[in-house]
């Protein structure tokens, strides 16, 4: 399928894993060619059944460039990755130095909140709210506990929070999508944000994570830019390779 300015089916059944990789560039101008470049490498080139979709977003500090990942399992993109990775990366650093990649969490989407609205408009805008956790269990609480108190709470411009549980045990990502910025700075600041930060608190073993990971073995300049607490990220495009199943 050509590319498109399609958000991703982030509930799509046959997508067992989801693979997160952010891309720092060094400067704002950089996170366009980039998210193309990746685009292409895989527009390119002969794609596995098993990866069924691919999506750009760009971080609205201009710090990197956010690779959403769909695949039906974590063997097929391995065996990509000691295969055909390495070829189709080269030409993306020769053309465009200076990216740096923390490295990919792998995924797999767990449980969301999706008000239930009838045609919901499309998003605008997504945040990406993370914590690291100390296994399953802490990570399910989480999980369970963000949206159980969002099915009971009404949040103006909130389109969808859906859930990742990273497949170590060590982290979740709640992508999060907003109808516009202004929804997103109005929940952040509000009661319902103040007592989902409460009800997180509580919980043994969940603590509030960078909204990049750190890359290995790299100490930040000490002048350098921090992250905001969490990412926010306008679409850029997406690939999608399979389509998603019909409901039947």
């Amino acid at each position: 399928m050509p590319l498109t300015t399609d958000f991703p089916d982030v509930r799509r059944p046959d997508a067992a894993t989801v693979l997160i990789s952010p891309w720092l560039v060094p400067e704002a101008r950089f996170q366009r060619p980039a998210a193309d470049a990746v685009l292409a490498a895989w527009e390119h080139q002969q794609r596995p059944d098993a990866m069924l979709a691919l999506t750009t977003f760009l971080s609205t500090d201009g710090s990197h460039v956010l690779n959403y990942a769909q695949w039906t399992d974590d063997q097929a993109h391995r065996e990509w990755v000691r295969t055909r990775r390495p070829a189709a990366i080269a030409p993306i650093d020769e053309a465009l130095p200076g990216i740096r990649r923390p490295g990919l969490t792998r995924y797999r989407h767990y449980r969301s909140h999706v008000p239930e609205e009838h045609a919901a408009p499309r998003p605008a805008f997504v945040a990406t709210p993370a914590f690291t956790t100390t296994g399953p269990e802490a990570q399910r609480a989480l999980a369970d506990t963000v949206v159980d108190l969002l099915d009971r709470a009404r949040v103006p411009g909130l389109l969808g929070a859906h859930l990742h549980l990273a497949q170590d045990g060590d982290r979740v990502l709640n992508y999060a999508e907003w109808a516009d910025a202004s929804a997103w700075r109005g929940f952040a600041t509000g009661g319902t944000a103040d007592r989902l930060r409460a009800a997180i608190g509580a919980l043994p073993g969940v603590t509030p994570a960078p909204a990049v990971p750190p890359v290995p073995a790299e100490r930040p300049a000490a002048d350098a830019p921090a992250h905001p607490p969490v990412a926010t990220y306008r679409l850029h495009t997406s690939l999608v390779n399979v389509p998603p199943p019909q409901p039947r």
